[in-house]
């Protein structure tokens, strides 16, 4: 689908270059457009390569286990449904910090274990379970303490100061996680705690 999408951009832009009279732009832009591509590529490899491998020592220094037991009671009100000592409640934790950590590529993972998990708990195996919506809007919306790629995207960019923009990260994030939770609830009572 997204492929169809850029064919469509693309032959647009081309079209409407040709109406307007200014097909001999597309050339040159073209060009200019691959060149910045990969001038961010390269400068981008680099930024990410860093904020990568801090995040890896923080997880193998045991910081995603120390996020999990700060955050742990946080989590375990969001999943009232969910027992305690459960391998999903563990999973949902580990997903959960590992967000606020920054660490995507850990927190996939993670995410998908916890669904599988939960799926345990589920009598319906085709419908979704209210836990499996809250974390699926939770790790959509989740709180992030590092933005590690925006980070990266505004120091390729030659931004001045690219970790500015962690403060407002983190209260966008806060406020989007608390909408997302505060929805949830509300559709959640709103079908007597189904999921339709």
């Amino acid at each position: 689908m997204i492929n169809l999408i850029w064919l469509l951009l693309l032959a647009g832009g081309i079209v409407y270059a040709g109406f307007t009279g200014r097909i001999e732009v597309i050339t040159p832009s073209v060009i200019s457009a691959a060149e910045n591509a990969v001038t961010l590529a390269f400068k981008l490899t680099g930024v990410m390569c860093l904020w990568l491998g801090m995040m890896k020592i923080a997880e193998r220094a045991g910081l995603v286990r120390v996020m999990s037991i700060i955050i742990g009671p946080v989590i375990r009100r969001i999943f009232p449904s969910v027992p305690p000592n459960h391998p999903a409640m563990g999973a949902i934790v580990m997903t959960v910090s590992a967000n606020m950590l920054g660490l995507g590529n850990a927190a996939t993972p993670l995410g998908i274990k916890a669904i599988q998990e939960l799926q345990k708990l589920s009598r319906d195996r085709d419908t979704a379970t209210p836990a499996m919506c809250t974390l699926l809007a939770l790790c959509t919306t989740g709180v992030t303490l590092v933005p590690a790629t925006v980070i990266a995207l505004r120091a390729a960019a030659g931004s001045v100061d690219p970790a500015e923009i962690v403060g407002a990260t983190l209260a966008v994030s806060f406020t989007a996680a608390a909408a997302a939770l505060t929805v949830d609830r509300i559709f959640r009572a709103a079908c007597g705690g189904r999921v339709r």
